[in-house]
């Protein structure tokens, strides 16, 4: 099977020992025949990750899909490949819709870098958040699919899937603004005054309300395949950022994309009552009557925590970019992302 995303020939910087990796799926991936063939994902910044084809077991030629930490020195705590397998295995069979794990390799020998293979699934990966070209059905389905399937996740039981020690219980949201406060200030390449003030104000402004569940950290539509042919979610990916926290801090980010105002990410300046696109309040809404809420209180508030996060992972992209770790060509552009997300965070809230 396969998803339609764009694929290239391996960038040289992220090439690694195929003929390696071959003995080892030799040797631990059930029913491996060999006839190995490895392109890579044009898309993703943090984690490598490539299409395997090869030969299985009966002659059936299937796609697999690899993901690896980058190569170079990383930032403590970043790019847990391992930490994405636990949970992905995890979810299956809970109703939140996740690719079929085959295996995991800490052994940074075979490739350079720890990895996992998981089954690729068939679908549509839709980058672009104003999904051109469909109907307005179309739309108000895939967005309702993203919600439920949001919520679905955050009503996992933790305990019941072996997750309870997947993170700290408590405190995620002050805990993340002191984590990304100290990537940003490791990776600062400017100057950022937005960032100078959203990190005080953040962290005097925490919410009281402090539940736990599972949280994606980079729930969008970018990061889930639709249905070939229906518009519904069939799996979530890049789960480098989950953890045990807040839901509402997944709930704010999931809703950014009403308040950028250009594709693919945003879509602030799309006429939604003809688009088909739910209003924010209205996705809001949907997703409290799914897990059982009566409303969303100090919604701003995590709405600018997303967005300060947001640029802190920019700017990390971009110090990436420079150090020549980054996994996408496009990482230059993060520089300027960095200072627009935190202009924007900073001006919801003051």
């Amino acid at each position: 099977m396969a998803v339609t995303a764009e694929t290239l020939p391996v960038a040289p910087r992220h090439r690694f020992d195929e003929a390696s990796l071959d003995r080892y799926l030799a040797r631990n991936l059930e029913g491996y025949r060999g006839a190995l063939q490895v392109r890579q994902f044009g898309s993703g910044q943090s984690n490598p990750t490539f299409l395997l084809s090869l030969d299985m077991a009966g002659g059936e030629r299937r796609d697999l899909v690899l993901r690896k930490k980058p190569p170079g020195k990383l930032v403590a705590s970043a790019h847990q490949v391992d930490r994405e397998y636990r949970v992905i295995s995890a979810l299956a069979g809970t109703g939140v819709p996740v690719p079929t794990t085959r295996l995991l390799c800490t052994d940074d020998s075979v490739i350079g870098q720890m990895f996992y293979v998981m089954e690729c699934v068939e679908g549509r990966i839709l980058t672009d958040s104003t999904l051109p070209g469909m109907t307005p059905a179309e739309r108000a389905a895939i967005f309702d699919s993203m919600n439920d399937v949001l919520a679905r996740l955050h009503k996992v039981d933790v305990e019941a899937v072996g997750l309870s020690d997947y993170g700290r219980h408590g405190q995620y949201v002050a805990r993340q603004i002191a984590r990304w406060a100290r990537q940003y200030q490791d990776s600062k390449t400017d100057d950022i005054e937005a960032m100078d003030r959203l990190i005080p104000f953040l962290t005097a402004n925490i919410p009281a309300e402090d539940p736990t569940t599972i949280v994606h950290g980079d729930y969008r539509l970018g990061n889930l395949i639709v249905h070939p042919t229906e518009p519904r979610v069939v799996a979530v990916l890049d789960w480098e950022l989950s953890t045990l926290g807040h839901p509402l801090c997944d709930l704010a980010y999931n809703c950014i994309g009403y308040h950028f105002d250009t594709p693919p990410h945003g879509f602030a300046g799309a006429d939604l009552s003809t688009s088909g696109h739910p209003s924010e309040a209205a996705y809001v809404a949907a997703y409290c009557a799914r897990t059982g809420r009566s409303r969303v209180e100090h919604f701003t508030f995590y709405l600018a925590f997303s967005l300060f996060r947001l640029a802190a992972i920019a700017q990390g992209v971009y110090k990436r970019h420079l150090d020549g770790t980054a996994a996408s060509p496009d990482a230059v552009r993060s520089r300027d992302a960095a200072r627009q997300r935190a202009e924007l965070a900073w001006s919801l809230v003051s």
